[in-house]
């Protein structure tokens, strides 16, 4: 004979019922955590998964060359690398080919809006390197070409109204850059985080003649290696620059790594943060656990008389232990399954409006593991908070408890 059956599980059904405020209180203290474990699960896989199809499409065999500085690039102009750094790498045994970028702070207007970007330019001979990179293609129009003075590239969010200007921009407008006209030649497919989607880029050429004294300044070098040695032509490279710079090792005022280096530390940030949301989710769980034992201890106590009937009439401990814990952990499935529901409805409005801010790399990401996942932990953080009252209900005599005032 089974511990529990339909008869005891209608009479558990109907207390709960029968106490709709306590078992609300219960169920909503649970499903809070749940809740929250939910939405940054979901939304951490969702970066993790981006982050992934980044590594895989375009990180695997490229390494980056920074000069050390006290901002970003682009904003601290007063380190940088030079044309005989890149012709060092470029001689490295294991690099295939470098290019240098530029980058700054730039000033566009339309219309007398004004707005300040960040303006790329790069070697239009090395375009498909720089498109590798930043995992982007052209949408619209055309690349950069040799020979593009006054003419610009734009990222997706100039097609957008309101996004970066009121009106959406299209091909062949012009666009005041740093004071000076330019054509727009074309723009790139949507990244989906605002900064990139609002880059502008301009060849190498003449990003020298708007910025004077900046020829062979580069803010930053970009390298394809060889992918199955990468850490090898790392060290390699940092050799070649401190040569090329005269520079003794543990002073170098540059600093090289790989994509897939520079990804798996963010990946890393990320798991830190993702894990911590989850650690306070977790104690929300814990309290609501102790919720759900108190809950189950005052039903034990309203209901000894019932327990002592039900023995006097031939339930077996069992069967009194098996109610109660089947009971708490009834409610945390309630409470898991509202959890995830609720979890649902929030990221999926939360995904829409990120998306529709221009942050689509920060869409959530669902599983049935995660939905499974969160029903059963409700499901056993119920049912195991259940277990000591459950016991000491099961253990209580019959004579004793009819007694019982």
């Amino acid at each position: 004979k089974p511990m529990i059956n339909k008869e005891l599980i209608k009479y558990s059904l109907k207390h709960i019922v029968h106490r709709k405020a306590r078992s609300f209180l219960t169920i909503f203290s649970i499903l809070v955590g749940i809740a929250t474990i939910f939405i940054f699960v979901s939304f951490g896989q969702g970066l993790f998964d981006y982050v992934n199809d980044f590594k895989t499409s375009s990180g695997a065999d490229k390494i980056t060359i920074i000069p050390k500085g006290i901002g970003a690039p682009g904003l601290d102009t007063t380190f940088f690398l030079t044309e005989k750094d890149i012709e060092a790498i470029e001689k490295t045994a294991g690099v295939y080919e470098a290019t240098g970028m530029y980058s700054r702070a730039a000033e566009v207007s339309k219309d007398r809006t004004k707005k300040f970007v960040f303006l790329i330019a790069y070697n239009p001979d090395e375009a498909e390197l720089i498109h590798e990179v930043f995992a982007i293609d052209i949408a619209d129009g055309r690349d950069l070409r040799n020979g593009d003075d006054g003419k610009v590239l734009l990222g997706h969010n100039y097609q957008e109204e309101n996004k970066i200007f009121p009106e959406a921009l299209t091909l062949n407008d012009n666009l005041e850059v740093q004071g000076q006209k330019l054509k727009i030649i074309g723009f790139f497919e949507v990244v989906g985080n605002p900064q990139d989607d609002s880059n502008i880029y301009i060849t190498t050429d003449y990003f020298e003649e708007l910025y004077q004294n900046s020829s062979g300044k580069y803010n930053q070098v970009i390298a394809r290696v060889d992918a199955d040695n990468i850490q090898i032509v790392i060290e390699r490279v940092e050799d070649a620059l401190r040569d090329s710079r005269n520079i003794e090792e543990g002073k170098e005022d540059f600093f090289v790594a790989s994509f897939e280096e520079l990804l798996e530390q963010f990946t890393a940030t990320l798991d830190y943060i993702v894990y911590f949301v989850i650690f306070i989710a977790l104690i929300s769980v814990a309290v609501s656990a102790v919720n759900t034992a108190n809950t189950t201890i005052t039903s034990v106590l309203e209901r000894v008389k019932e327990i002592g009937i039900m023995k006097a009439i031939g339930a077996r401990n069992s069967e009194v232990f098996a109610i109660f814990v089947f009971e708490s952990g009834f409610l945390g499935f309630v409470a898991g399954v509202l959890g995830i529901l609720i979890g649902f409805i929030i990221t999926s409005l939360a995904g829409a409006f990120l998306d529709s801010a221009g942050w689509g790399f920060l869409s959530p990401h669902y599983s049935w593991q995660l939905f499974l996942g969160c029903i059963l932990f409700a499901t056993l953080t119920g049912a195991i908070s259940g277990i000591i009252p459950a016991w000491r209900a099961s253990k209580i005599r019959p004579v004793r408890a009819l007694r019982y005032e």
